[in-house]
């Protein structure tokens, strides 16, 4: 495989302060272990994340916007799976 013809990589990073991946960019490497270090190098330089996460972008696969109503909305109506009506003690974080 030449590296023209690499695969291209989504990078997600967890930075110090969160809890949470993030998408920062995308990157072509010829394997997983060539993709982290890559994307160490290009995205990390700054010492900021704690975690990263590379994924072959062929293998990354999301609904169409135009499908949010008949994905989402059915949620809207079960009350029980959002528990805003329950009192959260202070001492708990990251809630």
């Amino acid at each position: 495989m030449t590296q023209a013809e690499w695969p291209l990589w989504e990078v997600f990073i967890r930075s110090k302060q969160g809890l949470d991946h993030k998408h920062v960019g995308s990157l072509h490497a010829a394997d997983a272990p060539m993709a982290l270090q890559n994307a160490r190098d290009v995205y990390t330089r700054r010492l900021e994340g704690v975690s990263i996460w590379v994924v072959e972008s062929q293998h990354i696969h999301a609904s169409n916007p135009d499908d949010a109503a008949e994905l989402f909305d059915p949620a809207a109506d079960k009350v029980y799976r959002h528990p805003t009506f329950f009192p959260v003690p202070d001492s708990i974080k990251h809630m």
